[in-house]
């Protein structure tokens, strides 16, 4: 069983910074692509960020040049880094990753997902 668990989340005021987390835990698995991806009240869940195994990363227009995506050295964890918040950015936040277990072809997994509430 693999399992992916956030943390880092909470409120933040305007123009504040967050850092959220998310590490892979179980047996005999391979993590491919990971990401972020985010859910705001009323809105569709949308795709904030990933990174690809060789360090290959994607961003969403409305984050650009604000957030940072990265992994570690492992590459079981990844990390968001998100600077000047503002309201928009207000939403549910999911860990994301396409993983391969044994011998299985690589398949979505989701984290339980962090509320980042920015307000002043």
């Amino acid at each position: 069983q693999v399992q992916l668990v956030e943390s880092g989340g909470g409120p933040v005021q305007p123009g504040g910074s967050l850092t959220l987390s998310c590490r892979a835990s179980g047996n005999d698995f391979m993590i491919y692509e990971m990401g972020w991806y985010r859910q705001a009240p009323g809105k569709q869940r949308e795709l904030v960020a990933r990174i690809a195994r060789g360090e290959r990363t994607e961003y969403a227009d409305s984050v650009k040049g604000r957030f940072t995506i990265s992994r570690d050295r492992t590459k079981l964890a990844q990390f968001l880094q998100m600077r000047n918040l503002n309201s928009e950015d207000t939403a549910v936040y999911f860990c994301n990753a396409n993983i391969g277990v044994g011998r299985l072809d690589p398949a979505p997994y989701w984290g339980q997902g962090t509320q980042v509430i920015v307000s002043s």
